[in-house]
């Protein structure tokens, strides 16, 4: 038996749907021989069955019984503010649905500590399970695991299966360096996230293809934890060897809080000596000294793509097309001047 070239890997029911080219409930119907399902379609359901030598799981035939109008959602990373935004805001998507949420928050991003809590809520009979995934490994704790209900990833790279939803946090950063371009910096340092996060791998990227189609060879970036305490010490370290920069690009707004705090310990005046760009527009970003130009994600919208994605597959669709990436905007206030 084959599976995207994986002689060893046991085909699930999202395998048969994705050759299929329908749902995964759809697939299920079929293995359960329920109506409303066309004649056409339920051919190529069975043609793909015998192809992929599919054996149905018990949970596979009871999926398209299980109606319990809750959610699962997996959340992995620190309660930073974006996170806790996400989850918020899809939580209160799923309200507005008429579905209750049941969250866990793993330890960690191990794929046994993720899979013992999706089971956790799958034993609670959830209809789907939304993973917020902040790492990498999180996705990758998924791969060949049949769930028997449908996965929605919330993560910045496409990189697993299920259905993902996503803010283009590439396309953010190459904003924020773009704006300090404009303003005359050719010197741009980023200060990044930690090693593993998505979105901070996202947003170096974004970095770094903006300044090269500039023609400019930008040094390595410099990695912090997304902690205010992080970009200090980066901050504080830059100016006591000498190598302070003209404008920064700081991975998160807590960052770039403690990158303003380092420049005015130093007595380095922002933007007059350096400008700062941050990321998220998290609510204080406003009221920083100075109020900090920075990069605002949409939050409320991605929480609604997040359970229409969820939607989409619990209502048998056959398209499982996820909802367009939404492009984070630029606001800027007094951090950045021009040169």
């Amino acid at each position: 038996m084959s599976v995207n070239g994986d002689r060893n890997r046991v085909a699930t029911i999202f395998d048969v749907a994705r050759l299929a080219g329908v749902s995964h409930q759809t697939v299920s119907r079929v293995l359960n021989d329920l109506p409303n399902v066309r004649p056409a379609t339920r051919e190529r359901v069975e043609e793909a069955i015998k192809q992929l030598r599919y054996v149905p799981s018990q949970a596979a035939r009871a999926l398209v019984t299980r109606r319990s109008r809750t959610i699962g959602l997996v959340a992995t990373g620190l309660p930073d503010y974006g996170p806790s935004s996400i989850v918020l805001n899809f939580n209160e998507s799923a309200r507005d649905a008429g579905y209750a949420v049941i969250a866990t928050n793993p330890a960690d991003a191990e794929r046994a500590t993720l899979r013992s809590a999706t089971e956790m809520l799958i034993r609670q009979n959830v209809e789907a399970i939304v993973l917020l995934a902040a790492e990498r490994a999180a996705l990758d704790a998924f791969d060949g695991w049949e769930l028997g209900v449908p996965l929605v990833a919330i993560a910045s790279e496409t990189r697993g299966r299920g259905i993902r939803v996503a803010l283009d946090q590439r396309q953010g950063a190459r904003t924020a360096v773009s704006h300090l371009l404009e303003l005359g910096h050719r010197e741009i340092v980023h200060i990044a996230g930690p090693h593993g996060s998505m979105d901070a791998e996202e947003r170096l990227s974004g970095w770094r293809d903006r300044l090269a189609e500039a023609g400019i060879a930008g040094e390595e970036p410099m990695r912090g934890d997304w902690s205010p305490e992080s970009a200090y010490r980066i901050g504080t370290e830059l100016v006591a060897s000498g190598r302070a920069p003209r404008a920064v690009f700081a991975g998160n707004d807590q960052m770039a809080l403690g990158l303003l705090h380092a420049l005015a310990d130093a007595g380095l005046r922002v933007p007059g000596d350096v400008s700062v760009v941050g990321f998220d527009d998290i609510p204080e970003a406003a009221h920083f000294s100075p109020p900090l130009t920075t990069v605002r994600q949409d939050f409320v919208g991605l929480g609604r793509d997040a359970m229409a994605a969820v939607l989409t597959q619990l209502q048998d669709e056959e398209s499982t097309a996820p909802p367009p990436t939404r492009v984070p905007r630029l606001v800027v206030r007094a951090s950045t001047r021009s040169v």
